[in-house]
């Protein structure tokens, strides 16, 4: 079982390399690889000086695309597995094992670390909270399923979706986009409880001024996504 996490980085030279210590002391078992998307700080140099595998996009992709890099080393390498943490620190590794448990025992086909099921942990802005209910609401509506926590990143797929994912990957702020082609794939969908923390530095992506953007946009690829034919 080769089993693989994908950090996407960009300009997380002050917590790169405390994320990956932190994978190492909890995930042991799991190979990784940081994604550079064209990061201006010191990212690539500190896992440079560290020997942290690294991959070194030459094109500023964002987040999609340099997941879509990750699932394409992954699937290259021969993973079954893989998973998303992201370089904020914000997930804990901590939860794989048992992320990968469900996943195996349960014959699933993504697995969803959700921080809404116990409500435990860092919750995220109420602004941004209410963003994530919104969306919850527009997939049940959608495909009839409860997901608590659509726009969490931190996830792990089996090797079916890896190929595919490979293949074919939403470009901006992915996850509800994602997760609603693999539903609708009839494929199945898990969530299990995890404690995330705040980022420990740096700025999100997605600041107050480009929410109401981020809502429009992904709502549309939501419905756009739930009409293609498959």
């Amino acid at each position: 079982m080769k089993r693989l996490i994908i950090i996407p980085a960009y300009n997380e030279e002050d917590s790169i390399l405390e994320t990956v210590r932190r994978i190492k002391e909890h995930a042991e078992s799991f190979d990784l690889v940081v994604v550079n998307d064209c990061s201006d700080d010191n990212t690539p140099e500190l896992c440079r000086k560290e020997e942290i595998p690294l991959i070194d996009l030459s094109v500023h992709l964002g987040i999609g695309g340099a997941m879509q890099a990750g699932y394409l080393y992954a699937l290259k390498n021969g993973c079954d597995i893989a998973v998303q943490i992201d370089a904020d620190g914000q997930h804990d590794p901590a939860f794989l094992s048992a992320m990968e448990h469900l996943l195996i025992s349960k014959h699933a086909d993504m697995v969803i670390g959700s921080r809404f099921l116990e409500r435990k942990g860092f919750q995220s802005s109420p602004l941004r909270r209410s963003g994530i209910r919104y969306f919850s609401w527009l997939i049940r509506f959608l495909t009839g399923q409860e997901i608590t926590d659509p726009t969490s990143g931190m996830r792990m797929v089996n090797r079916d979706v890896i190929r595919e994912f490979a293949e074919d990957y939403p470009v901006d702020f992915p996850e509800p986009e994602s997760l609603m082609r693999v539903i609708k794939e009839g494929k199945k969908v898990l969530e299990m409880p995890v404690v995330m923390k705040e980022r420990m530095r740096g700025r999100s992506s997605i600041r107050m001024k480009g929410s109401l953007y981020y809502m429009i946009k992904v709502t549309i690829a939501i419905l756009l996504e739930r009409m293609r034919k498959q």
